[in-house]
């Protein structure tokens, strides 16, 4: 097990590079000038060239291109992504409080989504085209298919503005999260109690499970099996959940007002601050190809036969 977490560990170093690269490389695709950003932000009256080409330098953009990469990318790995173009801060310095609010929010999100799929996939899978199986499908299929926005603003407006139960904006309290989790969870339960209600229908048809039902074992001990039978094939997905969740929060996080990384990453983009971009980018897409290395960990421990087949 030790050699395989070596390997796969190995692995996602070429990818983490080459997504580095890339996310250098389209900041630096830009029409706009970064230097004339800079310039726009402090607020000077009349741009001129030389006034470009000084904060060019001061940049380091006359550098050869992969020259900046490279001071990029070493100064990316001591978490120093240069100063945001707007406020002059440390770029770490907002992205860092943001990113943790955001992790917050996601990390009981999807604790909260993943009891929720468990149990609804479990029971339907057990009821299986029943109507208890066909109201929860039709009911997920429809909250699913609404838009995070207005299922934000129907809430509010019933449990914070009707019934004054729960704020509507920030994270200073333990209520805070209610709303906030509650249209996450949701909106992904009904995506992944399919993955566990399937993996479940499959299970029961299994011949363990049917040698176990001839062998006079306890229904619920037949049923616990098939649960961490299913979970198997789950987990895995549950894994990556929580980098989607994490770069899937903008519109949930400038609805309720949450002080994370959607908040600030469309702060970012509608000013232009290219430092804050590439960081935002690169940490999301770092995080993707982390969770789906551990996904691949947690799997090999759980089956055997993964380990060998790299």
């Amino acid at each position: 097990m030790g050699w395989y977490i070596t390997k796969r560990g190995l692995l996602s170093v070429p990818m983490i590079v080459i997504i580095s690269f890339l996310t250098f490389v389209l900041i630096n695709l830009s029409p706009q000038d970064p230097a004339e950003v800079v310039l726009q932000a402090q607020g000077v009256p009349q741009i001129t060239k030389e006034l470009i080409a000084q904060t060019r330098a001061e940049l380091g953009m006359d550098r050869p291109f992969l020259t900046r990469y490279f001071h990029w990318l070493t100064a990316c790995l001591q978490l120093n992504f240069g100063n945001s173009y707007v406020t002059g801060e440390p770029v770490w310095a907002l992205l860092g409080p943001a990113f943790s609010n955001t992790f917050k929010l996601t990390l009981v999100s999807v604790i909260a989504m993943i009891a929720l799929s468990i149990v609804l996939g479990v029971m339907c899978a057990l009821k299986e085209g029943g109507l208890m199986d066909q109201s929860v499908r039709g009911v997920s299929f429809f909250l699913t298919s609404m838009p995070s926005y207005l299922l934000a603003a129907l809430m509010i407006w019933y449990f914070s503005v009707k019934l004054d139960l729960l704020p509507t904006s920030g994270m200073e309290s333990y209520p805070s999260y209610v709303l906030p989790v509650t249209i996450i969870a949701v909106n992904y339960a009904g995506i992944y109690f399919r993955i566990v209600r399937s993996s479940m229908i499959s299970n029961l048809h299994e011949d363990y499970v049917l040698y176990g039902r001839a062998c006079g074992l306890p229904e619920r001990k037949i049923t616990i099996h098939m649960v961490r039978n299913s979970l198997q094939v789950a987990v895995s997905v549950f894994c990556m959940a929580v980098p989607i969740i994490l770069g899937s929060t903008v519109v949930v996080e400038n609805m309720f007002a949450w002080p994370g990384l959607g908040s600030l990453s469309v702060k970012a983009i509608l000013s232009r601050d290219f430092p804050m971009i590439q960081a935002y980018v690169l940490v999301l897409a770092v995080s993707f190809v982390l969770f789906n290395t551990v996904s691949d960990m947690v799997n090999a421990a759980m089956n055997p036969r993964v380990r060998r087949d790299l």
